[in-house]
């Protein structure tokens, strides 16, 4: 029971800061938008009208991050090895997903991801600072620009518990 009574304890500690402190983003977050900020200025969709994704940051600085498009392709074949061109470009396309360590700096409101392995190879081992914004329990962050110049944008709610 004393273990139970801790547990509870810790999970609004970090739920509820403390006034003054920042707010904790450890725990699971569900995507609610995956948008893209395009060069002139239009945000758009980015992963269909009703994409899907979750986001997990411990408490000892791991995370996890998985987004999907909405409507994927399924391969005709019913086998991952045997996919067409178009297929495999889809899958690709239609998933980001990447994990690893996480550090926040509270002052510049911003989220470095270590990142340790991706959807998209060359992120491996590499690092991605994001500017962050934390109101209540939705969380977002904007990525870097990418080749195209658009500026992916990631909304999260905090998840639940069940």
């Amino acid at each position: 029971m004393r273990e139970l009574i801790l547990l509870f304890a810790t999970i609004v500690a970090l739920a509820k800061p403390a006034p003054g402190q920042t707010p904790s983003i450890v725990g699971t977050w569900t995507l609610t938008h995956a948008d893209k900020i395009l060069p002139d200025g239009k945000e758009v969709s980015d992963y269909g009208i009703d994409p899907h994704g979750i986001v997990i940051f411990t408490e000892d600085g791991r995370y996890v991050v998985e987004i999907f498009r909405s409507e994927r392709t399924k391969f005709a074949s019913n086998d991952r090895a045997t996919g067409t061109p178009g297929e495999y470009k889809d899958a690709i396309m239609s998933t980001s997903a990447h994990f690893g360590h996480y550090a926040v700096d509270a002052q510049r409101r911003t989220i470095t991801f270590a990142i340790d392995r991706a959807s998209f190879p060359n992120w491996d081992g590499t690092n991605r600072t994001s500017a962050f914004t934390l109101q209540g329990n939705t969380l977002s962050w904007r990525g870097s620009p990418r080749p195209d110049g658009s500026v992916p944008v990631t909304i999260l709610k905090r998840a639940e518990h069940r």
